[in-house]
């Protein structure tokens, strides 16, 4: 019965790849930031020598979508979208559109006057980090203030109704240990929904070996999550990030499929045409200053659409290539001959099979 429900999720997704749906459009909006971040992808800072993208910028690539689909959002992120200014009225511009807007922040600069100004302006769906207890936040966040602003902003968000909102959370060697303490914390602020992920060796985070799980760590975070899911009234699963062998149908809602160029798409900060944002820059397909990026999204985007070229390194001759297609497209960095983190190898070396 597994193989049959494999055989037709794979044919799903090779439909999926080939209709190529833009779902969400991350908009790298800046890559200053408050906070100096241990794990950062992107090594933002508060110096950023790239100037924010200015909004009418954005909005002419955005104007390209003819007929967006009916569920297409734009995420913004970062760096810290919040120290745009002008945030609002980039949200009210993209309601005009009536398109759906949504926001990706460490939740640092995220006050109750910003709340509302936010709602007003037409923001749907958010999502802030929150990286452990005290100690550990703040260690990670490189700030002794992140982790009491954060739990302010995460109580004002969850206060709203009219706000899809989740808190994702990286786990690391430092607040592994902490999990159940977080989510009775996140209970007790009224948040319904965690995403859980792990580091990928990727910017600043490839230099700080603390912050990758060892396999018996990751295997421990599959079964936390395993046993929390089988709790009613809160949702938790893991992140998009990679495939998870044997934990596939227990820790998510569906199996892994990683949509990258696909069902989203990006525009980066010097406007630059991608997928997610942390994926390598060098699979950028084009610029949205030098091409009409619809035209883009549909004619470019081959090697995330066909991922066969991954089947080497590490994966050649892996026995669960076709379920997993070489992980998350974000771990293809560097000479791109191997993929940087096998989840499923973690599992196998805990398990001992070969």
């Amino acid at each position: 019965m597994t193989s049959i429900r494999n055989y037709f999720f794979r044919y799903f997704k090779k439909q999926e790849a080939a209709i190529h749906e833009l779902n969400y459009l991350f908009w790298e909006c800046t890559t200053r930031c408050n906070l100096h971040c241990l794990h950062c992808g992107s090594d933002c800072s508060q110096d950023s020598s790239h100037k924010d993208m200015p909004l009418e910028d954005f909005l002419r690539a955005v104007d390209t979508i003819k007929k967006p689909a009916r569920n297409f959002t734009v995420v913004f992120t970062g760096g810290e979208p919040l120290l745009r200014t002008d945030i609002e009225q980039c949200g009210r511009e993209l309601r005009k559109r009536n398109l759906r807007w949504s926001m990706v922040s460490n939740g640092h600069a995220y006050t109750q006057q910003r709340h509302i100004s936010l709602l007003n302006a037409g923001l749907g769906a958010l999502t802030i980090s929150l990286d452990g207890l005290e100690a550990s936040h703040n260690w990670m966040r490189n700030s002794n203030q992140s982790f009491a602003k954060v739990i302010q902003a995460i109580a004002i968000a969850a206060s709203s109704s009219r706000l899809q909102f989740d808190v994702v959370t990286c786990v690391n060697q430092r607040n592994i240990d902490e999990l159940l303490q977080i989510k009775d914390l996140l209970i007790s602020l009224n948040v319904k929904a965690w995403r859980l992920f792990t580091i990928i060796p990727i910017g600043r985070a490839q230099t700080n070996p603390e912050l990758s799980l060892t396999d018996n760590q990751f295997v421990s975070l599959m079964e936390f999550i395993k046993k929390q899911r089988t709790i009613k009234g809160f949702d938790i699963k893991f992140s998009c990030e990679g495939y998870v062998g044997k934990y596939e149908s227990d820790v998510r809602d569906t199996n892994f499929f990683c949509r990258a160029g696909i069902n989203i798409g990006s525009i980066l900060i010097d406007g630059s045409i991608s997928a997610c944002p942390n994926i390598d820059r060098s699979f950028s397909q084009g610029n949205m200053y030098t091409h009409n990026f619809f035209d883009v999204w549909n004619s470019q985007f081959q090697s995330f659409r066909d991922r066969s070229w991954t089947r080497k390194g590490q994966c050649e001759n892996c026995n669960e290539y076709k379920q997993c297609e070489g992980n998350g497209f974000h771990n293809w960095h560097g000479t791109k001959e191997n993929v940087l983190v096998c989840h499923k190898q973690k599992i196998d070396n805990y398990f001992h099979i070969e």
